[in-house]
């Protein structure tokens, strides 16, 4: 009897049957890239930014038509890394697709071609270069760039997490990577972001290098009357049964949080023998074991963060969302030193994307972090 596939996939690409909504989201993507637009998507982390683009990557439109690149520069530090990582993209993806643009690559990229290997039983060169390799990164951008001018079909390159870049030592990298961007024809660009007050300051303000040079779509959280019948209807498909109220409680929990939804209902689905009720016991138990995975990781955190602004993430997870923080009500209730520090310790926590400010209320980024502190000290509840 083959396997259940597990409808709620939360890593690796996902099928277009598991895929649940992002319709319009989808349509704007591809409409902006393909009409030669560069496009910056802004939506907190894990709420499905690389989903969308590398569904959006596998449509005819695009997979037909274009090169399409991808890559994650959360953990980057440095112009040299940054380099590096798109240079390791643009080579490892065109390996299986392009042995003319794979030469042509080789040949662009001068500045680091002797470090290139080579695999003689499959007859092909290899990329075992290392960071260090790239001496001259700046240069080696110039290359890429070029060489991205020159491919024999247009390119789609997305680089998530790319308020990054403004974190860099290295003075005028915006300014730098614009001037590359504004002079190619035959590329256009994805600039995804979860720290917002970053990317609209990079995208928005008229004193910054990339003011006004693409559309701006935020992603929001999918509604739960789209959400719950998704959930509901691959129960049902896999003849498993579980209560739409139920459902509508873990989506409130996480407040629409993509990934913590679908780990939520990853786990509990796996849980539920078929023919069988996913109850709310399965459920707690479910998110109790992810908050329980995530907790060395959640502990880590504190351990790097000073008393002040820790003080002021408690407060702020135990409100859910919390409004004028600074004023003398908030302070007292939450036993804070002045409406001074907690300013400054809300820019330090903004800044370390520990928290986020929408409509004048702030938030935990992350809902899970933010259930594991109310559950260390004592106002926890779930389901």
């Amino acid at each position: 009897m083959p396997k259940t596939t597990n409808p709620f996939v939360v890593t690796g690409k996902i099928a277009p049957e598991y895929f649940c909504d992002r319709i319009a989201e989808s349509a704007r993507l591809i409409k902006s890239v393909t009409n030669c637009n560069n496009l910056v998507i802004i939506s907190p982390r894990r709420m499905g930014k690389t989903g969308l683009i590398q569904f959006c990557y596998d449509k005819p439109e695009i997979s037909q038509e274009y090169y399409t690149f991808f890559i994650d520069i959360l953990h980057t530090s440095s112009l040299r890394e940054f380099t590096y990582l798109l240079g390791k993209e643009i080579y490892e993806t065109l390996l299986p697709q392009s042995r003319k643009m794979l030469k042509l690559f080789i040949q662009t990229i001068k500045s680091i071609s002797g470090k290139f290997g080579f695999d003689p039983i499959f007859n092909v060169p290899t990329f075992n270069i290392e960071l260090g390799d790239i001496e001259r990164p700046e240069y080696t951008l110039d290359e890429i760039f070029q060489y991205l001018a020159h491919a024999d079909k247009p390119c789609i390159i997305a680089i998530d997490e790319f308020q990054q870049i403004a974190k860099y030592p290295e003075k005028n990298i915006e300014a730098l990577l614009r001037t590359h961007i504004q002079k190619q024809a035959n590329s256009n660009f994805i600039f995804a972001g979860s720290e917002r007050h970053m990317m609209q300051e990079m995208f928005t303000s008229a004193a910054k290098p990339f003011y006004n040079s693409a559309d701006i779509l935020e992603m929001k959280a999918i509604s739960p009357e789209i959400y719950v019948p998704f959930v509901l209807k691959h129960f049902e498909k896999c003849q498993k049964n579980i209560e739409a109220a139920d459902v509508e409680k873990v989506y409130h929990l996480f407040k629409g949080h993509t990934y913590y939804i679908q780990k939520t209902f990853n786990e509990a689905f796996t849980n539920t023998p078929e023919r069988e009720a996913c109850t709310i016991g399965i459920i707690r138990t479910a998110i109790d074991n992810m908050i329980a995975s995530n907790d060395t990781i959640f502990r880590e955190i504190l351990s790097n963060i000073p008393e002040k602004q820790k003080t002021l993430l408690y407060a702020i997870a135990k409100e859910g969302e919390a409004e004028r923080i600074t004023s003398s009500e908030f302070i007292k209730r939450h036993s804070l030193s002045s409406a001074s520090s907690v300013q400054s310790a809300a820019k330090k926590l903004l800044e370390k994307a520990l928290i986020t400010k929408s409509n004048k209320a702030f938030s935990v980024t992350d809902k899970l972090f933010a259930m594991w502190i109310n559950k260390i000290y004592g106002n926890y509840s779930t389901v």
